[in-house]
Parts: C-alpha cells; structure tokens; sequence
C-alpha cells in the first residue's frame, strides 16, 4: 500500500520525504484547495520545484484542485489544472465533474484522481467517473465502515484510496452546510471549514472562548486545551448540559485495520493534515512508515504497536484516537 502524506508547505516536503513517503499531496496558494490558510500551499514555482524534487527522490507528487468552482469563475481552476500538468506531477486530485472534463481533455496524460469531495461512495458512482473521466483512482469518503469499503474494494473499476490517519469528517464530504450556516463561506468552493480571518480567540473569566464570525464554538478553562473551532466539534448546551453533540475533537487512526485493508487490496493510505506542521506531517509519516513495513515482514504476526498508538495520540485532535465509522458505522 502506498503512503500518502501530507505537506502544507515546500518547506514540509523534505522532512516527509525523509519518513518515508511514498507520495506526498500538495496545494496552490488559492481557493482551488480545500485547505486555503496563510502560509500553508505552493505557489507556481514551488509546485515546479517540489515536482522535481519527488522525481529525484523516486517518489510521487499529486496536487489537490478539489473544490468547486464558481459560476465566471472557472478560469482559475483551469489554470490550477494547467500548472499541475505544466510541473509534470503525478496526478491531480478533484471532484468536481465540470474540472475533471477539463483536464481530461486538456491533458489526457495527466493521471487523474477522484477527490473524498465528491462523495463517491458505491460501485456504480465510481464506474461512471471512471468512464466518463478516465480517474484511475477514487478517494472513499471518511463516513464508510470498513465493511462497505471492503465490498467497494473487491469490485472497483479504479485504484481505491482510503483516510488512515488525522481529522475526521462527520459529513459526507462535499456536502457539508454546517461552516456555511455560520460564516458565509463554504468550504466546497472557498478552502476552508473555518476561515481563518474569521477565527477569534478571547480570554474571558470564564475561559477561553473560540469564535467563528462571532459565533460562540467553544469555551476551554484556564490550562485545557482547545483545539481550531469548527462548526462540527463545537461545545454548546444542549438539555441543560455542556457537550459536544455533533462530534469531540478527536482524530482518527486505522492501524488496527491494516491487514483488512491490504487484504481488501486498498492501494493507498492517505495522511490528513496539511494544515498541521511540518513536524506533525514527518511525525506521522513515520509512524506509518514503520507500520506498513512492519506488516509487509510479517503480516500473519502483524499487532498493533502500543508504542506508535501513543506517538499518535500526541499529535491528536483532544489527545483522543478512534476509529471513527470503520467499526461504528454512523449511518
């Protein structure tokens, strides 16, 4: 299985080419991306630069141009697809049917890969890209069990990619509402779930309070950390208590699941996070290295590393690993 990591930055790409990427997935500093923060993304040049230095290296480069564009506004998206093919990276990674048209026909050569953004989640929604579209690889939504991934898996008419480490996504990805409610800006087309211009944190005498546009997402006490506020994992009353009713901050980790997913014959893991650091990016990296090398030893004696669980753990969102929907389906 290929490891797929994350790198939010050039200066990210050596240290997770040094862990043991296989591959690594970038974006270009503008809303084509759906992780739009200040300093994080590549400009034209870069994108050049870290291309070559994945050739050099033996390893692959794919370019994530996974939101929506909007009506008038689809020049952008198409110069996006453009650079990429002009970089000469590995493949580029969309969603949306009107982008992937384009490059297809502007750049049959360029591999191209199903974003999670486009909610594919059954056989006959993977046919139809891949007929229409030519995509070699499909990105399953983090809301599958493990089961229904297996079942995709066995029959795909593509390569299949699936989340095994960072941030959940309670939504079908593609589809959420909830950032758009509270800020006016939806991540599908603008880039992010919680823009940060419109992030504020406030030291109060009952705590630290986060905001989004104003609105009130969490409130942590003196010394309790408190991670990015977003919609989804905010804290607020519901029935006289304080919880978290829609999601905990937590993140996910499948290294329990590795022989399920190598015998499903799961061509590739991928590692969210291209907003973290260049540190959490390498960090996991090689947590992951050192497992996938593990199984492939001995996969009959393959256990779950304490050790590697802990490592993560430290990297997580609230300190808290889970395995999401893989083994407690939310539908």
């Amino acid at each position: 299985m290929e490891l797929l990591a994350p790198v939010g930055n050039l200066a990210g790409l050596a240290p997770a080419l040094a862990q043991g990427a296989d591959a690594v997935y970038v974006g270009l500093k503008d809303d084509t991306n759906a992780r739009r923060f200040a300093g994080l993304n590549f400009t034209p040049d870069e994108l050049a630069r870290a291309a070559q230095l994945c050739r050099d290296a033996g390893r692959k480069l794919y370019v994530a141009i996974n939101t929506f564009p909007q009506p008038g506004q689809e020049a952008r998206w198409h110069r996006a697809v453009d650079l990429a093919a002009e970089a000469r990276v590995s493949a580029v990674i969309m969603a949306d049917p009107g982008l992937l048209g384009y490059a297809s026909r502007r750049h049959p050569d360029l591999e191209r890969h199903l974003s999670v953004q486009s909610s594919a989640a059954n056989l006959p929604a993977l046919r139809l890209f891949q007929r229409q579209f030519g995509i070699t690889r499909a990105v399953l939504p983090r809301v599958l069990d493990i089961e229904q991934i297996e079942r995709i898996a066995a029959d795909a008419p593509v390569e299949i990619e699936v989340f095994a480490s960072g941030s959940l996504c309670v939504m079908a990805e593609g589809r959420c509402q909830l950032s758009t409610w509270v800020s006016g800006h939806s991540p599908n087309s603008g880039g992010a779930c919680s823009p940060a211009s419109l992030v504020r944190w406030q030291e109060t005498p009952k705590g630290r309070e986060a905001r989004l546009n104003g609105v009130l997402l969490d409130r942590a006490a003196p010394g309790q950390p408190g991670g990015y506020p977003t919609v989804c994992k905010g804290r607020y009353q519901v029935a006289g208590q304080t919880q978290h009713p829609i999601s905990s901050p937590c993140s996910l980790s499948t290294l329990p699941l590795m022989p399920r997913l190598a015998r499903a014959g799961v061509a590739a893991l991928k590692l969210e996070g291209r907003q973290r650091s260049a540190h959490y990016s390498a960090e996991v990296t090689a947590v992951w290295r050192q497992a996938i090398d593990a199984y492939r030893r001995d996969p009959e004696r393959y256990r779950t590393d304490p050790t590697a669980q802990a490592r993560l753990r430290q990297l997580a969102e609230g300190q808290t690993l889970t395995t999401g929907p893989y083994l407690n389906p939310w539908q």
